[in-house]
C-alpha cells in the first residue's frame, strides 16, 4: 500500500493487530501494534506492507483547517505550523482522544467525536516531541448573545443530532475555538452540556406514560440502552429505577 503525496494530514491509531503491517522506506524492525501512532503530513509519501489482520482508525485534517486551529489556539502565525512523519510512536495522550473519538462515532455520538478531534490536534501539538506549545490564555469566554443563543438552538434541537459546526456557526467561529469558549463561560465542554441537558429532559418526560424507547429517540438518543447508559451516569440510576421512584 502506498500513500503518494496525499492532500490533508492523517493522524493513524492501530487499534487491534498491526504486527504484520510494516514501512517499507522506514525501519525494517519497526511493526505496528495496538496503540500506537502513525502522522502522516500533507505531501508526504510512503510505501507499506500488510500481511496480517489490523484494524486502525484515520483522522484525516485538511491543511487550512489545521493551520486555523493552530493559529487560534497558540497565537501563531499559520505559516510556523509543521508536522513530522510519525512511525509507530507511543503517544498515549494523542491515542486516548483517537480512542475517545472512535467509541463516540460507533455510539452515534457526532458532538462527542467532534471535540476528541479537536483535542487530539490540540494535544498533538502540546506534546513536548511534535512542538510543546502552550495555548494561549481564554479571556471571558463567549459573548453573552452567544452563549444565549447557543443554549436556546441546544434545548430546540436536543431531540436531533448537535454538531459542534452547528454551534460554532451561531458565534461565527470555528469549530475549535468555539469548543474552547464554551468550556471557558461554562466550565463543561458542548458535549457535556447537552448530555446533562437530556438526561434532565428524559427525568421529566419519565413521569408520564410514554415508553422509555420513545423518550430516548425524543431526547436524542441513539437507542434506549444508550439513554441508560447516559442516565446512570448522570443520575445513578436507570430510567426504569427512576420511573418506579415518581
Amino acid at each position: 500500500m502506498s500513500y503518494q503525496r496525499p492532500n490533508g494530514h492523517t493522524f493513524s491509531l492501530y487499534l487491534k493487530g498491526g504486527a504484520g503491517t510494516r514501512r517499507l522506506d522506514g525501519s525494517p524492525a519497526a511493526r505496528g501494534r495496538p496503540g500506537v501512532l502513525c502522522i502522516m503530513p500533507q505531501e508526504h509519501s510512503s510505501e507499506w506492507e500488510i500481511t496480517d489482520f489490523s484494524q486502525f482508525v484515520h483522522l484525516y485534517v485538511p491543511d487550512d483547517q489545521m493551520r486555523r486551529m493552530f493559529a487560534e489556539t497558540f497565537d501563531r502565525d499559520a505559516r510556523l505550523m509543521a508536522l513530522p512523519e510519525v512511525t509507530f510512536a507511543d503517544a498515549p495522550a494523542l491515542a486516548r482522544t483517537l480512542w475517545q473519538m472512535t467509541q463516540a462515532m460507533v455510539a452515534g455520538g457526532h458532538l462527542q467525536a467532534e471535540e476528541a478531534m479537536a483535542q487530539t490536534i490540540n494535544d498533538f501539538f502540546v506534546d513536548p516531541r511534535y512542538g510543546g506549545m502552550r495555548p494561549c490564555a481564554i479571556n471571558g469566554g463567549l459573548a453573552p448573545h452567544v452563549r444565549r443563543r447557543s443554549l436556546e438552538y441546544i434545548e430546540a434541537h436536543l431531540g436531533e443530532t448537535i454538531r459542534l459546526q452547528d454551534l460554532a456557526a451561531i458565534g461565527q467561529l470555528s469549530a475549535f475555538h468555539f469548543q474552547r469558549m464554551f468550556r471557558a463561560s461554562y466550565g463543561v465542554s458542548p458535549h457535556g452540556w447537552v448530555a446533562h441537558r437530556r438526561v434532565e429532559r428524559a427525568k421529566s418526560m419519565l413521569s408520564g406514560m410514554d415508553p422509555i424507547a420513545q423518550i430516548a429517540s425524543a431526547c436524542g438518543f441513539s437507542s434506549q440502552s444508550h439513554m441508560t447508559r447516559a442516565f446512570k451516569l448522570g443520575t445513578g440510576v436507570t430510567p426504569s429505577a427512576y420511573r418506579q421512584r415518581q
